[in-house]
This record gives C-alpha cells, structure tokens and sequence, in this order.
C-alpha cells in the first residue's frame, strides 16, 4: 500500500507543473426540484440480490462501512473544491469500478441532505441494472440523445439518489457521449433536479475511446486499481489520460486482503479500499 502511494504522489509532482487548474461547475438550483425529485418512479433494491453481487452499503453493516469512509471522504474533497460531477473509472476491466460505484451510490442513499444522480455510462458493458436488480424503464441512450426526459428514464431510491441505468449494450457509446445532446441533457439534469452530486459509471480508460469523449465533461474522475491486478504502469498511464482533461480526485485500491484488521471501534475487514 505504502509503495504504491508513494508511486503516485511521484507521479503527480512529475505532472504537476504542466497540469493546469480546471475550472468547477455550479449545478443551478430550481424552485421545483423537490417537487420533480419526489415525482420520480421510486426503486426499492432487494439487498439480498445486492449482496450476492458485493453491493452491501444500502444499509449499515460492519462490510459497508469501508465505503461510507470513500463516500465520506469524496463528498467533503468534491465540496473543498466546489465540484459536483464524478467519473469513477479504471484502467482496465475487471477492477471493481461499478461495485464502487453501486456502493457509493447506496452509501449516499442513506444520506438524507444529500441528492445525488448516479448514471451507468459504461455503455458497451452496463452492468449497474444487473447489480441492482433494477429495470430502468427506458434506456440511458435515450435520455443522453434527448428523446426522453430524466422523469421519464430515471429511478429514485429513498429520498436522495436517482439512478439512470442503461437496458441493454451499445454498440457505438461515442456518438452519445462526445454528443451536444448529452451536454444539454445532464446540464437540464442540473437546472432541474439541483443534485449535490453526479457520479457517472464510465468504461475503463485503456479498452476505449468512451470515457475519453466524456471526461470533459466531468469535473474530476476517480480510479478504481486492483490488488495485484493493476500495474503501476497502467495506473500512470490512466491519470496522464485523466489529467488531460479533468481532475484525478484519487485513487481507490480495491479487493484488498485484510486479515484480523480491527479499529477501537470494532470494525473489521475482509476486503476493502483506499482512498489516496
């Protein structure tokens, strides 16, 4: 763990001087959006179906608290620096981003004050409906070309978190993604429904061009690193891909083994992440 936070804040002074500030984005609040959140079609996930598929943070348990620490940790850093879009990303597949994210966007549920809109944008693969044991209505696609309304598309879980899922692959996600019409939809999203945050589940930076068409468009991107999978190769190659167009909020080591690891609080872990 120690190596490879070392590595990183390395590699970071290396960019450092050449990386330019980007600039934050302010969401525009809208007198109705109480009214239009409450409107939306309300999910209830089965937890059992969540679980068999490592999302275990909708309600408190020993196992979600390593995600309320991340959650936690990138709410308070999104707000220090007054961002409100998220990109959680990886380099390559297979490195749990999308039971990152489905964690976080759990975790958040539980959060009263806060309204997050959480979007599954790994196109080629979606998988956050599968985790969920959710059925969106209609498919991401036709929310991001703007045949259809986010009151038409998403799902609200609780009172705080909307989700907008894809049904089903796509063959060719750029044209959505790198499109006017995704622009428009997401900044209607804001005017509309005033989300604290957006966190979007976006394609593994190394496999294609897809989350490159949409990193501009986000005001940080967090990585997702496998123990033991992911090489300090990648992972650097990842942030220089990232930092040319975004912020790198940070990165998360995931399916880390952890033995008899306990706090005076009584947690103990199985598996877990760092956030660096």
């Amino acid at each position: 763990m120690e190596k490879l936070q070392n590595a990183l804040k390395q590699a970071r002074a290396n960019r450092a001087e050449s990386a330019g500030p980007s600039a934050s984005r302010d969401a525009p609040a809208s007198p109705e959006g109480h009214d239009l959140w409450a409107a939306l079609p309300q999910a209830t996930p089965n937890p059992d179906h969540m679980k068999r598929n490592r999302v275990v943070s909708y309600n408190y348990t020993q196992e979600a608290a390593a995600f309320d620490i991340l959650r936690t940790k990138v709410v308070l850093q999104m707000r220090k620096h007054g961002w409100r879009r998220l990109a959680i990303t990886s380099a390559t597949p297979v490195c749990g981003k999308t039971t990152v994210t489905c964690n976080m966007a759990m975790g958040l549920a539980r959060q009263s004050e806060l309204r997050a809109v959480v979007l599954d944008l790994d196109l080629r693969n979606p998988s956050m409906a599968k985790m969920l044991g959710l059925e969106p209505p209609r498919d991401i696609t036709r929310l991001l070309s703007g045949e259809v309304s986010f009151a038409d598309q998403a799902l609200r879980i609780r009172d705080s978190v909307a989700v907008s899922l894809a049904k089903s692959r796509t063959l060719d996600p750029t044209r959505y993604l790198l499109g006017q019409t995704s622009d428009e939809a997401l900044a209607r999203i804001e005017a509309d429904y005033a989300p604290d945050l957006m966190i979007f589940d976006t394609a593994p930076v190394m496999v294609s061009d897809d989350t490159r068409a949409f990193l501009g468009k986000v005001d940080c991107a967090m990585i997702v690193v496998c123990a033991e999978r992911t090489t300090m190769k990648q992972i650097d190659t990842c942030e220089r891909e990232i930092a040319e167009q975004t912020n790198v909020l940070g990165v998360v080591l995931n399916q880390v083994r952890f033995n008899d690891v306990e706090t005076d609080y009584g947690y103990g872990y199985n598996s877990g992440s760092a956030f660096e």
